[in-house]
């Protein structure tokens, strides 16, 4: 029973990468989950070719690879660890991997293969929904808060106490009706 639970998607899921746009599984992660030696998945791949178009499985570039390695911490080919590019699986490539392999636990493992990708695609669509909802969110408040600024200026406006008239000070203008006196 402990082995079913260390099989379930989640840790897949987790090792599941996004390369060249695309969702993949290293061959190494994908021999693990398949209970065979690397070499043995890709020289199950390469004999069958045919099975494996360049939109199932490709190799990683030399700065893809390097990027994985400063991320992940993957051992030097100078100290013993790979000395070639690793292969990217992507789900369809999984898939056929278990197909060619034909081991039991390969086949087991596809099914949990397969639920950890379409997780993974639900969980995306799921994250677009919300990013859309919470755009749509800030422009009605946006809306809302110019809305409600313009009715407080407006109460404002309203609230300010009239203006005093104001009494004039200085001399009154002469004007034509009106007589000049003249001093004298």
């Amino acid at each position: 029973m402990t082995r079913r639970r260390a099989l379930a998607p989640q840790p897949i899921e987790n090792r599941i990468l996004l390369v060249c746009g695309q969702k993949v599984l290293l061959d190494s992660d994908l021999a693990a989950l398949y209970g065979v030696e690397v070499r043995t998945l890709n020289q199950a791949a390469k004999r069958n070719y045919k099975r494996f178009p360049p939109d199932f499985v490709f190799h990683l570039t030399l700065e893809e690879n390097e990027s994985l390695r400063s991320q992940f911490v993957i051992s030097n080919s100078d100290r013993g660890g790979r000395r070639y590019l690793p292969y990217a699986f992507t789900e369809h490539g999984a898939i056929m991997a278990a197909t060619v392999l034909n081991s039991p636990r390969a086949v087991e493992m596809s099914v949990f293969v397969v639920r950890a990708f379409v997780r993974l695609r639900e969980t995306l669509a799921r994250h677009r929904a919300l990013a859309a909802k919470l755009i749509q969110l800030e422009q009605r408040l946006e809306t809302h808060d110019r809305t409600i600024s313009e009715i407080i200026k407006a109460i404002r406006t309203l609230m300010a106490p009239p203006p005093k008239p104001r009494r004039q000070i200085g001399f009154l203008a002469q004007t034509a009706s009106r007589p000049k006196m003249l001093k004298g």
